[in-house]
């Protein structure tokens, strides 16, 4: 069933829409979503789990922000509640980042957080 709210669970800084809205438009998936949230792994309990999505799974809550369509489980909501992704392009690294005031461990890769 696919939610909608008006309550900032996560946002995207102004870098990270146009980098989705670029990916959408060179892999030809104008309609498609960012799947933001969380999976169990990794050294600290839970990855972030980001990647583009046709559509929202059951019981999703979407997110509309600067023209991106975000879906989020409910299990991702409760460690994710106030987070914002970012796009980091600098020399050594590249890709979406999580800044999420929930964390309290992280790891020495930087990918899994607790």
């Amino acid at each position: 069933m696919e939610q909608q709210t008006k309550e900032v669970i996560i946002s995207l800084t102004e870098k990270a829409a146009n980098k989705v809205k670029s990916l959408l438009e060179k892999e030809n998936k104008p309609d498609y979503g960012l799947r933001v949230g969380v999976t169990p792994g990794g050294c600290s309990s839970y990855m972030y789990d980001i990647g583009l999505e046709k559509a929202p799974k059951e019981n999703d809550t979407v997110i509309e922000e600067k023209g991106v369509k975000m879906f989020i489980s409910p299990e991702s909501i409760a460690f994710m509640k106030g987070s914002t992704v970012d796009y980091i392009d600098s020399l050594t690294n590249a890709g979406f980042k999580v800044n999420n005031p929930n964390v309290k461990t992280t790891c020495g890769c930087g990918h899994s957080v607790g």
